[in-house]
Parts: structure tokens; C-alpha cells; sequence
């Protein structure tokens, strides 16, 4: 078994990586604005999935290979860069239908669950940081005289379960604002800074380079 202070000190590192804005939590919070907590948590679980599928890829070693391949890097930073430019320019559409909401208590699109869940899925699976992430902390953790399956299980457990209920949180506060300005302006230009954010963000994973965090 896994020691207990190894794993609080796992806790609290993945808990403050976690915590720190990124993609993953300027869409929970838009989803918070906008649609409420049901979406938020639909979200947040395909946000969870998507990184237990990255969990995997680095824990067999493809993450290595990844790292390893400066072609197959930069494929994936454009195609995640493509989609954060994507979702930013969406923010700015769903800003300019902002106004028609009046009270910010109506959703502004209607969509199936599906498709938020698949819009958040993809946005994990597309970005390279947490492999990075994975790959650098993982082997500090891991016990190599053990079986590496059971720690593996435990490990991306705990930053699934984290990653879930910091986005939920976000999702709430956001939620809440919306609850406390109940203005379309309000709504209108945080969804612009999202959508900017975004494609900020996604020009930022380009010159991401192989052996950063």
C-alpha cells in the first residue's frame, strides 16, 4: 500500500495544479453562467474521463513516446490549440446573444447533454499539459517495487476526484454571480473575457514545448 504522507502530499500538489485557471475551469464556469449546475456536473465527469484516458496514455508509456515524437507533439498542440480557439470564438457568440436573455436566468443555447459532455471531453483529450503533467509527477509517487497498476488507479482516482469537485465549485460561484448581477451586460462580458482567454490560451499551447508543465 501506498503511504499516507506520500499520498497527502500528491493531494495537495495535484489539488493546487487543479485549482489554477485553465481551460477546463473558464468552461465549467461558462457553464455555470449560463446553464446551470446539471450541465456544470455532465461537464466536469467527461472533463474527469478525459483525463483518465490521458492518465492511461502516460502511465503504458505512449505519453513518453508522445514526448519523445516532436511530430506527433506538435499534432496535438494544434489540434488542442485549434479547439481552444474554437470554444473562445464560440464565447463570443453565445456574449452577442447575451442581451436577449434579460433576467440571465434563461439558457442561452439548448443543447442534448451529449453534446456538452463531448464538448468538454474533447477539450481534455486535446490538451498535452496534463500528460506532461502525469509524466513529471507520477514517477515521484510511484513505487517501483510495487505493482505500478493498483498505484495507478489511486493516483489518477484522487486528481479525478479533485478535477470534479474544484470544476463543480467554479461552476457554482459562477452560478452564483449570475444570481447576484442578474444583468445581461454582466454575462455578455464575461463571456467575452472567456472567449479571449481562450484563444489566448490556445495560441499559449503552441510554444508550449515537450519538456514544460
Amino acid at each position: 500500500a501506498m503511504a499516507v504522507e506520500t499520498l497527502l502530499i500528491y493531494t495537495v500538489v495535484s489539488f493546487f495544479y487543479i485549482l489554477s485557471p485553465g481551460p477546463a475551469v473558464f468552461l465549467a464556469m461558462s457553464n455555470g453562467l449560463s446553464h446551470g449546475m446539471k450541465v456544470v456536473a455532465v461537464s466536469s465527469l467527461a472533463n474527469i474521463l478525459g483525463l483518465f484516458c490521458l492518465s492511461a496514455v502516460s502511465i503504458v508509456g505512449l505519453g513518453a513516446i508522445l514526448l519523445s515524437s516532436s511530430y506527433l507533439f506538435l499534432a496535438v498542440k494544434i489540434i488542442g490549440a485549434m479547439y481552444l480557439v474554437f470554444l473562445g470564438v464560440k464565447q463570443f457568440f453565445i456574449a452577442s446573444r447575451a442581451a436577449t436573455i434579460g433576467s440571465g436566468e434563461a439558457s442561452l443555447e439548448h443543447k442534448k447533454m451529449t453534446a456538452y459532455f463531448f464538448e468538454s471531453f474533447i477539450l481534455a483529450v486535446t490538451n498535452p499539459k496534463p500528460i506532461l503533467f502525469f509524466i513529471a509527477l507520477f514517477p515521484q509517487f510511484l513505487q517501483v517495487d510495487q505493482s505500478v497498476a493498483p498505484q495507478f488507479f489511486v493516483l489518477t482516482s484522487i486528481f479525478m476526484v479533485l478535477s470534479f469537485f474544484v470544476l463543480c465549485g467554479y461552476g457554482y460561484i459562477s452560478k452564483s454571480a449570475r444570481v447576484l448581477f442578474k444583468k445581461a451586460a454582466f454575462i455578455q462580458w464575461f463571456h467575452r473575457i472567456t472567449g479571449g482567454l481562450f484563444i489566448v490560451m490556445g495560441f499559449s499551447l503552441l510554444k508550449l514545448k515537450n519538456n514544460q508543465i
